[in-house]
């Protein structure tokens, strides 16, 4: 039991890689940093595999297992101590960490070969293995908080990795601050919680949790202020209405840093955290409710803005927001392990589909326009199949992990125990809009004739390293989901079986009303169980896989077909066209609302009035009042004896006045 009784040496591992080469990398060569990063998130990896060995040979009873290894924090009956565990969940998201963050590092040997600042990129990729897991493994709400704003503070760094270039910095900046407007939430969800539970351990607090009397719909406890806290720092770092908007911009930082910190693992922290705190969220029902609304708004509207990107990372970025917006749907409606499932699934697709559009955008010259692309399925074939093979799990074909998982979060919130027929719906256009925008990039970039300067433009397939990581992802993309399959025909969901004593330990011993009595419910509905053959018959031919069909053969028309219907689509629909190419004018809003007002009131009152006109009025006034002071007494030394005489006596006269006034007051 070396691993379970040692977690810490999982978090020394990446971490001694990032300080290695952040001290001494600047002198070393390439293949140097490249073993350094590379050893140690593969150690990690070897590592978690022997970690999962371990656990599965743990008794039920001993789960979740986990160390204090020391006291960090003591302030009264304020008691913190640097503690880890592992359960069924930490074994999953560990395992999603350590494995995509391995292959993201191999690839980024090859995608950042010639870039300058080498040593130092790699220092934060290893840095930000580090705080992934300590988010993942954290036994309490605190621990979990330094992983949390840790990835926060890697994702800064990384966005903002081309220093020099002004739209990078701006990214970087942008991330940040935005991130930290739902970090406030969730630091007073913390206080929140202390509060309540005196404690943030997750098992003390759990505990405590389950022997309370559930929130309902028309009564709002202090379950659900804590839980709608929390979830104010998922909506941030998870990128979701209305805190989205620094994701896409992320994208000003290299491409594998969008793969695996904007894609397969940071933005995926929320998730992680409203289902590791599915005690408090499950007897909270308007806080649930709040989940699956928002989750199910942001999978449909940032769709939306998929379809007209052009800038093949930007479509990317807007689709990760909707993806992530299922996982919230799937955990707002109780699907706690379908929103997990999904969050595993999407490390793959979608990890896979920002490399492969990093290997497009290197045979391209740095060239990231769909619409100056065209014709490269051949000249580049192992990206080309692996990213279609990516697209077809985005979109949710038979067969392909994406299936598996968006049909779980929609059956779910169609016709499981929090069923709600809006939020069924607004998925279900939201799945049929992301086949079409996938399918889209598909065609715009692989098929066709060349859109480039083939003269110019000499594209070639990438370097093996690169190569060999998007061939294992496709392998994922395709198979990783197939844990569930069973369930098709009517037999077990090994992946839900899983995890399910994370989810059933504390679960609510009556069902706890949700928004349902909203809507009602979609979809299947009780009764008789179908049987395995009709099982299988109603998922492959039920609505998501029927709005995907559509999406695809909808962009097919579009952009294969009828390549010149597009562009006259635009120019009848000019307005709604604008409108969604420009992203709403969301960012325009907020600078206009927020930002230039903000900045105004920081200028005009906070600098000039505050700052310049009182602080330093009364600082600089007491100085000038000081000094002229002085000035004027400095006047009486003036070295003449008559002079001295005079003051004498005007102060012998003033002090006889004083005394011969007291007396008369006397008397």
């Amino acid at each position: 039991m070396l691993l379970l009784n040692h977690l810490w040496i999982i978090l020394v591992l990446p971490l001694a890689g990032a300080a290695i080469n952040g001290l001494l990398g600047k002198n070393w060569p390439k293949v140097i940093v490249n073993w350094v990063a590379i050893s140690s998130v593969s150690l990690a990896f070897l590592a978690v595999l022997e970690l999962v060995r371990e656990f599965s040979h743990l008794a039920d009873s001993q789960i979740p297992y986990g160390g204090n290894y020391f006291n960090w924090i003591t302030a009264g009956n304020f008691r913190i101590d640097f503690a880890l565990q592992v359960d069924q969940l930490t074994v999953i998201m560990l395992l999603t960490v350590s494995f995509v963050g391995m292959l993201i590092h191999i690839y980024s040997t090859g995608y950042m070969a010639h870039e300058g600042g080498y040593y130092r990129f790699f220092s934060y990729l290893n840095l930000f293995m580090f705080f992934m897991m300590t988010l993942v493994m954290a036994a309490n709400l605190i621990v979990m908080f330094v992983g949390w704003e840790g990835v926060g503070l890697c994702s800064y760094l990384l966005v903002g990795f081309w220093f020099l270039k002004q739209s990078a910095i701006s990214a970087g900046k942008k991330a940040f601050i935005t991130t930290r407007i739902g970090d406030f939430g969730f630091t007073v969800g913390i206080l929140l919680a202390f509060w309540t539970f005196s404690s943030v351990d997750f098992g003390a607090m759990f505990r405590q949790a389950a022997t309370m009397t559930p929130d309902t719909m028309s009564h709002a406890g202090v379950l659900t202020a804590i839980a709608i806290l929390l979830f104010l720092g998922a909506i941030g770092k998870s990128a979701q209405l209305p805190l989205y908007v620094w994701l896409p911009d992320a994208m000003e930082g290299p491409t594998p840093v969008s793969a695996l910190i904007h894609a397969a693992t940071m933005v995926t922290a929320g998730v992680y955290m409203v289902a590791r705190m599915n005690p408090v969220f499950s007897r909270a029902p308007i806080a649930m409710l709040l989940v699956g609304i928002v989750g199910a708004l942001t999978a449909f509207y940032a769709a939306t803005i998929g379809i007209c990107q052009t800038d093949i990372k930007k479509v990317l970025a807007y689709s990760t927001i909707s993806q992530l917006g299922y996982m919230f749907l799937g955990c707002g409606v109780g699907a706690y392990a379908a929103g997990i499932f999904h969050l595993m699934t999407h490390a793959f697709f979608k990890g896979l589909l920002f490399l492969a559009a990093g290997s497009v955008i290197h045979a391209m010259g740095g060239e990231q326009d769909m619409f100056k692309m065209g014709g490269l399925r051949k000249q580049i074939p192992v990206t080309y199949w692996s990213m279609l093979a990516a697209t077809l799990a985005i979109a949710g074909i038979p067969g392909f992990a994406g299936f598996f998982s968006k049909d779980e979060i929609l059956d779910a919130a169609g016709s499981g125990p929090h069923a709600n027929i809006w939020l069924w719906l607004l998925g279900i256009i939201g799945a049929g809009i992301t086949s079409f925008y996938m399918f889209r990039l598909i065609f715009l970039t692989f098929f066709g004739s060349p859109r480039y300067d083939e003269h110019k433009t000499h594209v070639h397939e990438s370097p093996k390293n690169m190569t060999i990581p998007l061939m294992i992802l496709a392998f994922l993309s395709i198979f990783g989901g197939w844990v569930a399959a069973p369930h098709l025909v009517g037999g077990p969901n090994h992946f839900e079986e899983f995890l399910h004593p994370v989810f059933a330990a504390y679960a609510p011993t009556a069902g706890v009303e949700q928004g349902a009595s909203l809507a009602g419910s979609a979809g299947k509905s009780g009764g008789v169980a179908p049987s395995g053959g009709m099982e299988l018959l109603h998922s492959l031919t039920g609505p998501p896989v029927i709005v995907a069909v559509i999406g695809l053969l909808l962009a097919w028309w579009l952009y294969i077909k009828r390549p010149d219907a597009p562009a006259q689509l635009a120019k009848k629909m000019h307005g709604l066209y604008t409108l969604v190419y420009n992203k709403y004018y969301v960012d325009e809003i907020y600078a206009a609302l927020i930002v230039r007002p903000l900045l105004w009131i920081s200028t005009n009152v906070l600098w000039h009035v505050v700052d310049e006109g009182i602080i330093e009025g009364i600082v600089n006034g007491s100085a000038h009042v000081a000094r002229g002071s002085g000035s004027k007494l400095r006047e009486l030394q003036s070295g003449n004896a008559r002079s001295y005489a005079s003051w004498v006596v005007i102060g012998a006269v003033g002090v006889t006045m004083l005394l011969l006034g007291i007396l008369g007051m006397v008397h």
